[in-house]
């Protein structure tokens, strides 16, 4: 599906995103350059850059380098280059997707005549208090779910909830085929790569190297479930990236521990995660901490692969809507194991999504844009 269409007006829209290597925000921020260009807007990203942004500068988005996300003192340095290059673009729209950008952001924009409108997006259940405050100045303060809009009204009493908009994520139903599977040229080359993730029913777990993602519930799951004579094996993808070094490690002894060596793969992230998915026979969402969206449940869901997951936050919102039968209660390992067991068994059925699409969102984010930019 295309967002492309004659602009009433040509807009340049600014996006503020620490860096592009990987992430939700990050996708986010790809998916909406996509849209204005293909609408006819112009598209420019402010990052420190990363694996992305090739993709992003293919799809006629321009990407400036210049590190606005680095928590340091440093950072600080670079609010004059900042402000210098927002007065040479002139652009309709700020919109930044976290904190210290949009600090950044907000401070580079002082003074600057015509003044570019700012849009913040809350990706995340950040802590409150004034620094992430920051993300409550938007003329428009966009929200991925209800958890998050939810989430700032209870803490954020004076928030003005007439500016807050619920704009949900949305994936791309051709890039996420309904029963899609992969061809057995990839399946081949997928289990030469890892042989020990043959011969039992694949359990998948997506998610940066963070304990937040629950890779330790995951690979106590598979220890009981093989106790209980159920063998699985277990793909924690993504889980290698650098700086987190010594989180693997501790994963990696955490699966000798409990003599699951072969049977638990760690990766970097992959751009096949379309076809792994397609491959599992369950994928996993057991962040320990309340998640603002979910993303994967909905690629997964889109798959027609089942989805179990702990329900809270986005995640949960999601599994209520669309997958209640993968709805687990939050840190419960025994329930997790048996309603494991129950879905390798015998999954309830998955209808063909009919909400949160790609171009859902990205026609609501330009229609945000037009909006304030009017």
């Amino acid at each position: 599906m295309s967002v492309a269409a004659t602009p009433a007006r040509v807009l340049t829209v600014v996006q503020l995103i620490p860096a592009l290597r990987s992430g939700g925000a990050e996708r986010s921020v790809l998916e909406m350059g996509q849209a204005l260009v293909q609408a006819g807007h112009r598209s420019v990203v402010i990052s420190a850059g990363g694996r992305m942004t090739a993709q992003l500068q293919a799809e006629g988005s321009e990407h400036i380098t210049l590190d606005i996300g680095r928590k340091s003192l440093g950072t600080l340095a670079r609010l004059g280059r900042l402000r210098r290059i927002l007065r040479e673009l002139k652009p309709d729209v700020v919109h930044v997707r976290s904190r210290l950008p949009a600090w950044m952001g907000w401070w580079a924009l002082k003074g600057m005549s015509p003044k570019p409108h700012f849009i913040t997006t809350v990706h995340g259940l950040n802590s409150p208090g004034h620094y992430s405050a920051i993300m409550l100045r938007g003329e428009r303060v966009v929200v991925v779910s209800q958890t998050v809009r939810d989430y700032l009204i209870s803490h954020y009493r004076d928030l003005d909830t007439a500016r807050i908009r619920i704009i949900p994520r949305g994936i791309d139903p051709d890039a996420f085929p309904y029963g899609h599977r992969p061809d057995e040229a990839w399946q081949r080359a997928f289990f030469a790569e890892f042989p020990s993730l043959a011969g039992a029913p694949l359990l998948t777990l997506p998610g940066r190297g963070t304990r937040l993602k629950g890779h330790r519930d995951a690979i106590e799951l598979v220890a009981e479930l093989k106790k209980r004579g159920i063998e699985t094996r277990l793909l924690l993808l993504g889980v290698i990236e650098p700086g987190r070094e010594a989180y693997a490690r501790e994963l990696q002894d955490l699966i000798n521990t409990r003599d699951l060596a072969s049977q638990v793969v760690m990766t970097p992230p992959r751009e096949d995660v379309r076809d792994i998915y397609a491959m599992s026979s369950l994928i996993l969402q057991l962040s320990n901490k309340p998640e603002a969206f979910g993303r994967t449940v909905v690629e997964a869901l889109a798959l027609c692969r089942p989805v179990l997951g702990y329900a809270h936050g986005g995640v949960g919102e999601l599994l209520a809507e669309l997958y209640p039968a993968g709805r687990v209660p939050p840190g419960d390992q025994e329930r997790l194991i048996e309603r494991a067991a129950e879905l390798l068994r015998v999954a309830p059925p998955i209808s063909p999504l009919q909400r949160y699409r790609l171009v859902d969102m990205q026609r609501a984010a330009l229609a945000l844009y037009e909006e304030v930019a009017v």
